[in-house]
């Protein structure tokens, strides 16, 4: 199937020299093994006139690593807002730049998606360079289907509005991704167990292409039990691979954008509670912010 490309914008040959005037390239980088940066990623982030990272002090450590010294600024949670006009007007005017994230391939989980949407909006070349990514590498481990899958990103981290999450996905037929913080595994799983059934498969990976890197399969009750024996499985990146539902899919249930902001309100920040409802309800997240601020 052919994916139309973003009207008024001329793509760039693939395997062009250097970076391209006036372009966006989105930048996947190690999850953990040097090694797994690319050529042509290395390329890339050493001909831009700027790199916007996540955080600067840890990817001038990667730059260092490769002899890059490419300038950089910060793009993360809290300036995304206001940073991206600034970095758009200087597409706008012919600069080149990457976006990276810590780790991984950036938006999943991390910021850039106001960046990305401006630029597309104003017609910019967005162009991406594709690598590691801790979903979907765990995911291609877990020997769970992989043809039909959801990711989830992090759960909330009160379990009341975790539970009202994982009760929304209870039914869903897809193979589930989740990223966890070690120091909440137990807790997760244990949430998981109760809600999604404790018979469930699941696969755990930690620590992804690192010198510790390790897998645990299993149902969510022996998953559960052996994370609370075991501290190992609480140490490092943590990704969770379920299997999805194998009942019947039970009748569509309405969702109220506000009821579902409600509830998560009780347990969350306005801006979390708007990011998830959002993301549950297919909602505008501005609005529901706007919303939550007033609740």
């Amino acid at each position: 199937m052919s994916i139309p490309s973003h009207p008024n914008v001329a793509n760039p040959p693939a395997g062009s020299p250097g970076a391209v005037a006036g372009t966006l390239y989105v930048v996947a980088t190690p999850i953990g093994n040097l090694g797994d940066l690319s050529p042509r990623a290395r390329e890339v982030l050493a001909s831009v006139a700027l790199i916007a990272a996540e955080d600067t002090r840890h990817t001038k450590q990667l730059l260092q690593s490769f002899g890059i010294a490419t300038t950089l600024t910060s793009l993360h949670g809290h300036n995304e807002a206001h940073k991206s006009g600034d970095l758009l007007e200087r597409l706008a005017r012919g600069e080149s730049l990457a976006l990276v994230s810590d780790a991984g391939t950036p938006l999943i989980s991390d910021p850039g998606f106001e960046l990305i949407a401006g630029a597309r909006a104003r017609g910019i070349a967005v162009i991406a360079i594709p690598g590691p990514c801790a979903a979907i590498a765990a995911l291609c481990i877990a020997g769970l289907p992989a043809d039909r899958f959801a990711f989830e990103g992090f759960l909330p981290a009160k379990s009341a509005a975790r539970r009202a999450q994982l009760d929304l996905l209870a039914s869903e037929s897809r193979t589930l991704i989740f990223y966890e913080a070690p120091h909440r595994l137990v807790e997760a799983l244990a949430d998981m167990a109760a809600v999604l059934g404790a018979q469930r498969r699941a696969s755990i990976s930690r620590e992804i292409t690192k010198r510790f890197e390790t897998t645990y399969g299993g149902t969510l009750a022996e998953l559960q039990d052996k994370a609370q024996h075991d501290a190992d499985m609480s140490r490092g990146e943590i990704v969770i691979v379920i299997e999805g539902s194998s009942a019947p899919a039970s009748a569509t249930v309405s969702l109220n954008a506000e009821q579902v902001l409600r509830a998560l309100l009780v347990d969350l920040p306005p801006s979390q509670a708007a990011k998830i409802a959002a993301r549950i309800t297919g909602e505008k997240r501005s609005e529901l912010y706007d919303k939550a601020i007033k609740e």
